[in-house]
C-alpha cells in the first residue's frame, strides 16, 4: 500500500477511534446523570405506598368510623390508602370480614371484645386500642335510679341490629329477665332523638366517653347518665367487661355534669384481620395505628390475649421486637418472602453451609496432594533421586528398567495417576465446591497430567525398545 494511502487509513481509524471514545464518554456522563436524578427523586425515608386495605367501621356518626378515619388520614400522609367502609357495627364486621377472606375486597375490622365468634373462622387479631369504650346508658332521669329495681318496666333502646352495643346490651340483660324492660332496638342518632321527646326512658349506646356525641348529648339534649347499679357484679358475668368511671364535672366542671362520679362498663375495641393482607401491610397498618396511639404497642405487650381469636405472626412479631424491624420498614417485600428471622437463619445456615464445604474442599484437596506426593516419592527408585518431570521422558532406558519389576511398578504408577486423575476431576465437579476454588483443582490436575504424561511416554519407550531387542534377535 501507498504510504499516502496507509497515513490516510491510519488517519481515518485515529478518527474512527476518537468517535467511538467520544460515545462511550458521552453513555458515561449520560449514565451518571440519571443516576444522579434517580438519587435526588429517591425518597429513603420509609412510607407505607404498600399499604392498600379497605377497613370496616361502623356507622358515619360512631367512633369506629372516625377512628378509621385518623387511620385513614395517617397512611395517607404516609402515601398509604385505608378505604374506610360503614357498616351496622361489630356483629356484621365479622360477618362480612368472614365472608371477604374470599375475595380479599375487605382485610380489616374495628370489632367489640366480647362479640361471638363463628365456629371455624380464620380471623386474626392484630391488636386492641389502648383507649377503651364505655357502655353508657343515657335517660332524661337517668340519676333518679339507684337499684335495679328502678328500672323495673322502663323502655330501653339497645342500638341497631348487628351492632356491638347491641350484642353487649343483650348479654348484660341475659339476668335481667325478671325486670320486664321493654327493649328495642334503632340507629344511635333515632335513639336519642327519642331519648329527647321521652319515647325512650334508657338508651344505651357503647362509645368513647368523650366523643362529641355524648357531650352533645349531656349539653344540648340535657340527657343523664346512668350510674350502672353493681357495675362490678356486672363485670364478673362478663369476662371482657371492667368497671370504669367517669368524673364528676367531667363534661363541665362549672355546672357539674355529670353531677356525681358514674359507674360504667369499659370494652376493648379489637383490630382484626382475616388473613387476606400481607405481612409487611399488616404491620404497616400496625405502624400508622402507633403513629396515631402511642401506647398501642405497650398496651398490647402489658395485656394477655384472651379474645378467642389467635394473635397474627405479624403482629407477635411486632409487639415482640416493640415495632417493625429495619428490613420491614425499609424493603417491607422481602418479608413477605419470608420473616427476618427466618431470612436471618437462612443466612446463618448458607454461612455455616459455605464454611463446611470450604473445609471439606481443603481437606480434599489435601488428600490429593498427599496422594500425589506418595506416588511421587516412589519414582526414584524407578529412576534415581533428584530425576523431575521434564527429565523421564528424556532419560535413556537401561537394563534394570527393562526388568519384569520395573515395567510392573511404572505400569503400577501409572494405573495411580490415572486413578487419581478421575478422582481429582469428580472432586472439581462436584457441588460442593465453592465458586471460584475450582482452579485449586485445576492446578493438582496440571501436576498430576505432567508427570502421567512423561511415565506413560517412557514406559512407550520400554516397550518398543523390547520389542526392537526381540526383531534383532
Amino acid at each position: 500500500m501507498p504510504k499516502q494511502s496507509r497515513l490516510r487509513a491510519f488517519g481515518l481509524s485515529r478518527r474512527a477511534t476518537s468517535m467511538s471514545t467520544g460515545t462511550k464518554t458521552a453513555l458515561l456522563f449520560g449514565a451518571l446523570a440519571l443516576i444522579g436524578v434517580l438519587v435526588a427523586l429517591y425518597d429513603p425515608r420509609p412510607s407505607l405506598r404498600h399499604v392498600r386495605v379497605a377497613f370496616l367501621s361502623g356507622s358515619p356518626t360512631g367512633n369506629y368510623f372516625a377512628t378509621v378515619d385518623k387511620l385513614a388520614a395517617e397512611t395517607s400522609r404516609r402515601k398509604g390508602r385505608i378505604a374506610n367502609v360503614t357498616s351496622a357495627g361489630s356483629v356484621e364486621n365479622i360477618e362480612r370480614l368472614v365472608a371477604a377472606s374470599a375475595t380479599c375486597d375487605i382485610q380489616f375490622a374495628l370489632v367489640q371484645d366480647g362479640v361471638d365468634w363463628p365456629s371455624r373462622h380464620q380471623l386474626e387479631s392484630i391488636g386492641r386500642l389502648p383507649r377503651p369504650e364505655a357502655l353508657l346508658i343515657l335517660g332524661r332521669n337517668a340519676d333518679r335510679i339507684k337499684s335495679p329495681q328502678d328500672m323495673r318496666g322502663l323502655r330501653l333502646g339497645i342500638g341497631p341490629v348487628g351492632s356491638g352495643t347491641e350484642n353487649l346490651a343483650r348479654r348484660v340483660l341475659a339476668p335481667l329477665t325478671e325486670l320486664e324492660l321493654k327493649v328495642s332496638t334503632q340507629s344511635i342518632d333515632k335513639q336519642l332523638d327519642m331519648l329527647e321527646r321521652g319515647e325512650l326512658d334508657l338508651g344505651a349506646m357503647v362509645i368513647d366517653e368523650d366523643a362529641q356525641l355524648v357531650v352533645d348529648a349531656m349539653h344540648r339534649r340535657k340527657l343523664q347518665i346512668l350510674n350502672i347499679p353493681d357495675a362490678s357484679s356486672l363485670a364478673r358475668r362478663l369476662a371482657f367487661a371492667r368497671v370504669g368511671q367517669i368524673e364528676e364535672g367531667r363534661y363541665d366542671y362549672v355546672r357539674k355534669i355529670p353531677g356525681e362520679t358514674k359507674q360504667v362498663l369499659h370494652v376493648d375495641t379489637l383490630i382484626v384481620g382475616n388473613g387476606c393482607a400481607s405481612h409487611s401491610v399488616t404491620q404497616g397498618l400496625m405502624m400508622a395505628i402507633a403513629e396515631v396511639f402511642p401506647t398501642f404497642v405497650r398496651h398490647n405487650r402489658e395485656t394477655a390475649n384472651v379474645t378467642g381469636v389467635p394473635l397474627s405472626k405479624a403482629a407477635r412479631s411486632y409487639f415482640n421486637d416493640e415495632g417493625p424491624d429495619l428490613v420491614g420498614e425499609y424493603v417491607p417485600w422481602v418479608v413477605d418472602i419470608m420473616p427476618t428471622a427466618t431470612w436471618v437463619q437462612l443466612i446463618l445456615g448458607m454461612s455455616i453451609l459455605f464454611g463446611a464445604m470450604a473445609v471439606w474442599h481443603r481437606f480434599r484437596l489435601w488428600r490429593l496432594d498427599v496422594a500425589r506426593v506418595n506416588i511421587e516419592r516412589d519414582i526414584p527408585a524407578l529412576f534415581g533421586p533428584g530425576i523431575t518431570v521434564g527429565e523421564i521422558a528424556a532419560i535413556p532406558v537401561t537394563d534394570r528398567h527393562r526388568t519384569p519389576e520395573a515395567r510392573a511398578k511404572l505400569n503400577e504408577l501409572v494405573e495411580r495417576l490415572e486413578a487419581l486423575s478421575d478422582r481429582c476431576r469428580r472432586h472439581s465437579l462436584s457441588l460442593l465446591v465453592p465458586m471460584g476454588q475450582e482452579m485449586a483443582y485445576r492446578y493438582q490436575e496440571t501436576l498430576i497430567s505432567d508427570l502421567l504424561f512423561a511415565l506413560r511416554a517412557f514406559r512407550e519407550r520400554v516397550q518398543n525398545d523390547g520389542t526392537g531387542d526381540r526383531a534383532d534377535r
